[in-house]
This record gives structure tokens, C-alpha cells and sequence, in this order.
């Protein structure tokens, strides 16, 4: 296959992927964008539950008896979260022991928001609802129930081979390599666009393509890295009584507490996450058993990756524009294609003018 055969087949490949899947990759990119910064974005439009007067000092116990209030008969307490960096509210999960009428899958949790230097209750929330929730879903699983996972997986993959083929598009035929980074090599706006921006954020598309399909098929993954998934296992209810008081657990670990699960019938400990590591506490007995930090698996690094967490401003400011551009990308592809149609009109309507004549 000649050089120009193959740098045509590249085009008709990029194109397609772009037209085809536009309507797909906007919302994917864009809620993707939005979501590097979920809690400064949940905190904008949920202010109240963010109103908090200062850090999270009081008993574990007052924030359990402040949800309580807020509990519907055959509600449970499933777990307390405290606010990262010592900013924000203490969130305790409640869990319904079964779902209502007409629902699928496990039931849905409740978040209580609670100021941690008053116990005094902020917010009340499904932990679906909400357009944080709305963009995790959207991001997620295009809000497709069941292949929603699949479909965004294979659009990672389709983003992956469009920004591959598109660094191959870009590259100038004749010339230095300087030349590509012009920005007048069409007369077009947007074509120029299209071409600078692409090339700038192909490899941190080309990373967030490929960390999003290894999210959305983890096992398939796993093989190639050595890692086995874990199962999900099937959520069980917590307790409704514990024989330990979560004043008892937090301070029988010792250290600072970042979250804390209540015990099931299935799984009857208390698990407490620790800035590092993570400490089981036996309900019946009170026993401790703390565990070591993980080592960080290549499951856990590309998850990281794609979203940004713990991975500081610049990284975070980078996968945000990796989120933005893409849209962009998308817009301008359909729109040359739209001029491009128009100018290959051009010389038929000119031959049919003069044939009319």
C-alpha cells in the first residue's frame, strides 16, 4: 500500500469515527471536563450542604444521632464519611433494608449532610440524584442502563484510534515538522482550528481514551496487566443494632479516621479507612486487625489517571482541557466535512448552469 493510500485510509477512518460519534463524544468529553473538579462543582450548586461553620471535631456518635433524625422507618446507617482536608461536611450514608416499588437493582442510599462543628443537619439526598450525580451517570454510561459501561468503553476505544490517526493526519507532507504548528496551513477557521488544537491534546486524549476503555472493561484489562478484577459482591443491609458503638470503633483503632462502614449480616466487622491503610474491627468481640496501605494496582494508577485524583492542579488543569477539546474537535470535524460537501457541489452546479445556457 502506497504512502497515499494508507494516509487515505487514515482520513476516511478518522472522519467517520468524528461524524458518526459526535453526538456521543460531546457529552462524554464535556462531562468528563466538569467532572475533574465534582467537588468544587457539587459545592456551586449546592451551596447549603457546604455551609459549614468548622472542622469536623465532635464525636462520631453526634453526626450518627443528627442522621437519625432524618431516617424513614427501616432506614440503617451504612457508613460515615469525613470532608477531605478538613473542608467540607461530615456525609452519613443511609441505607433502606429494601428497595421501593418498581426499582431495579440494590436500593438507593441517602446522604446526610452535617456540619461537623454543630451536628447540625445541611443537606438530605439520594446518592443518585443531583447534577453531579447526573454527570457521573452520564459520564459513566451515557445514562444507558446495562451496556451504558460498554458503549462508553468502545467510545474510548474509538477516541484512542481517532487521536492516533489524526497526530498521523497532521503531520505535514513536504516540509519541516514546524510547519504543521502554523496556523494558517488552511484558509478555513475552523480547519485551522481543528488541526492545532488536535495535535496539542492528541497524546492526553490518546491517555484518557485508553484509561476510560481500561475502566470499562476491567477484566478484559486485567488479563493483559496480570491483575485479576475482584468480584463485586452483592450489597447486604448493615446491622440494624451493632454490638460496638462507633465511638468505641473510632477510638480503638486509633489514628485519624477518614470513612467508616457499619458491619452486615454478611460481613459482620466494622471497616474504618485510615489516611493509610485500613483498620477491620470485629463487632461482636471488639477485636482490631489494622492492614497495611495497598500497593497501588494498574487498575487504581489508570483510574487516576483518567480523573485526577491525587494528582495535583497541573494535571488536573490538563485532562480538563483533554475534556473541553475534544468537543471542540468534534464540532469543527462536522462542520469541514458540511464545507467540504459544499465545495464538491460547486463545479456540478457550475457544469449545470452552462449546460441550462
Amino acid at each position: 500500500m502506497s504512502k497515499t493510500s494508507l494516509r487515505n485510509l487514515w482520513f476516511s477512518v478518522h472522519k467517520w469515527i468524528g461524524l458518526l460519534l459526535a453526538v456521543l463524544i460531546i457529552p462524554l468529553s464535556v462531562s468528563g471536563a466538569a467532572l475533574v473538579w465534582h467537588d468544587w462543582l457539587d459545592a456551586q450548586v449546592n451551596p447549603g450542604r457546604y455551609a459549614v461553620s468548622g472542622p469536623a471535631d465532635l464525636p462520631p456518635s453526634r453526626y450518627v444521632e443528627a442522621a437519625r433524625g432524618q431516617m424513614a422507618p427501616g432506614d440503617r446507617i451504612a457508613a460515615l464519611r469525613y470532608p477531605e482536608h478538613s473542608e467540607g461536611p461530615v456525609v452519613v450514608s443511609i441505607a433502606p433494608v429494601k428497595a421501593g416499588p418498581g426499582a431495579g437493582g440494590p436500593p438507593q442510599r441517602t446522604n446526610i449532610y452535617i456540619d461537623g462543628a454543630s451536628a447540625r443537619v445541611l443537606d438530605k439526598a439520594g446518592s443518585n440524584e443531583g447534577a453531579v450525580r447526573v454527570l457521573h451517570r452520564l459520564h459513566g454510561s451515557l445514562m444507558v442502563p446495562g451496556v451504558g459501561r460498554q458503549i462508553v468503553g468502545w467510545l474510548g476505544v474509538a477516541m484512542l484510534v481517532s487521536s492516533l490517526t489524526g497526530l498521523w493526519l497532521w503531520w505535514p507532507l513536504t516540509g519541516s515538522v514546524t510547519r504543521g504548528l502554523r496556523w494558517n496551513r488552511r484558509p478555513q477557521f475552523d480547519a485551522n482550528l481543528h488541526h492545532l488544537t488536535g495535535f496539542w491534546v492528541c497524546i492526553p486524549l490518546a491517555m484518557l481514551s485508553l484509561t476510560g476503555a481500561w475502566i470499562s472493561f476491567p477484566a478484559f484489562f486485567g488479563a493483559i496487566s496480570g491483575e485479576k478484577s475482584p468480584p463485586r459482591p452483592m450489597p447486604a443491609p448493615p446491622v440494624e443494632r451493632p454490638v460496638q458503638t462507633i465511638d468505641v470503633v473510632v477510638q480503638g483503632v486509633g489514628g485519624h479516621a477518614v470513612a467508616v462502614t457499619w458491619p452486615t449480616g454478611k460481613s459482620p466487622v466494622w471497616k474504618v479507612t485510615l489516611e493509610k491503610g485500613e483498620a477491620e474491627v470485629a463487632d461482636g468481640t471488639g477485636t482490631v486487625k489494622v492492614k497495611p496501605e495497598r500497593p497501588e494496582t494498574t487498575a487504581r494508577l489508570m483510574r487516576r489517571l483518567h480523573d485526577g485524583t491525587g494528582m495535583g492542579p497541573v494535571w488536573q488543569i490538563l485532562i480538563f482541557l483533554g475534556g473541553i477539546i475534544p468537543a471542540v474537535l468534534a464540532i469543527t470535524g462536522v462542520t469541514m466535512w458540511v464545507d467540504s460537501r459544499k465545495w464538491r457541489k460547486r463545479p456540478k452546479r457550475r457544469a449545470e448552469t452552462v449546460a441550462a445556457e
